[in-house]
């Protein structure tokens, strides 16, 4: 099977509607016109993507440079230290995140950061890495991943992630098996977010602290009720959603939100979501 190595094939299979894209970028760029993305401002943004595919590499080195001329990028350690008031708020943060662990992590964003020394957080569904796509059985699994594409979605490898935490990249769960949290009771939530803890702390040999639940939607994706007093008992001490804005001192560890990118968007999506 041949690996997506594009957006343009990674979007294949997907309904599209390019005059509603059109207009909806228009309105972006509208709205952007009057806002600005104010260094002063005291808070924390976790801009996050999902992949840096080989012909999103341009724009993604570019929204980098852009957001750090407003604010400085750092870990999700530091970051978690900042909410609980650890440390002073000296102006305005940005904490780098990547959900699902895809390979172009490795290969194109990676080089990216390293060179603009941006920490970097990845959030891996374990039983995704390290899949074979020269294994039958692997590529059924990778196959259900994205079915309507006939190329598939290649994962990072154990190996990889451990060189990647040379180069300031650090690793999160996001559960075992990707799975949507509010179709699981409390046990089986349990047993996702304690296999994946367990075995990221096994292949990486760091403590796996930071979680982020697939789809990330409270009420929709995750019931906070029943899976934050899980985390807390499995020593987890943040939950990232996909809820958009800011955060700061008053925020909530396990709630924190997060502005989904993507990395050929101009920087009028970066002055719209962090702009004010």
């Amino acid at each position: 099977m041949e690996i997506i190595e594009t957006f343009a094939e990674f979007k294949v299979g997907r309904k599209q509607n390019k005059v509603k894209e059109f207009s909806k970028d228009f309105l972006f760029q509208l709205i952007a016109l009057s806002r600005n993305i104010s260094p002063q401002k005291k808070s924390i943004s976790f801009p996050f993507y999902h992949h840096v595919f080989n012909d999103e590499r341009k724009g993604f080195h570019r929204q980098l440079k852009y957001l750090k001329k407003f604010g400085e990028f750092i870990s999700m350690d530091d970051a978690t230290e900042l909410i609980k008031g650890n440390v002073p708020f000296n102006g305005r943060y940005f904490c780098l995140t990547f959900d699902d662990g895809v390979r172009n992590c490795y290969n194109n964003m990676m080089p990216i950061t390293t060179e603009l020394n941006v920490p970097v957080m990845i959030y891996l569904p374990t039983d995704y890495i390290g899949l074979d796509e020269n294994n039958a059985e692997d590529v059924k699994m990778l196959k259900a991943n994205r079915p309507e594409n006939p190329k598939l979605v290649s994962f990072l490898n154990w190996i990889q992630c451990r060189e990647m935490l040379q180069h300031k990249v650090t690793f999160g769960s996001h559960t075992k098996s990707h799975i949507k949290m509010l179709d699981l009771n409390a046990t089986e939530q349990e047993f996702e977010l304690s296999a994946s803890k367990t075995k990221i702390e096994y292949e990486l040999k760091r403590e796996c602290k930071h979680f982020a639940c697939p789809w990330g939607k409270e009420h929709l994706h995750f019931n906070p009720a029943v899976t934050v007093p899980i985390l807390k008992k499995l020593g987890y001490e943040s939950l990232v959603t996909t809820h958009r804005g800011d955060n700061n001192t008053d925020s909530n560890l396990f709630a924190i939100k997060r502005d989904h990118l993507l990395a050929n968007w101009g920087n009028h999506h970066l002055k719209y979501f962090f702009g004010n």
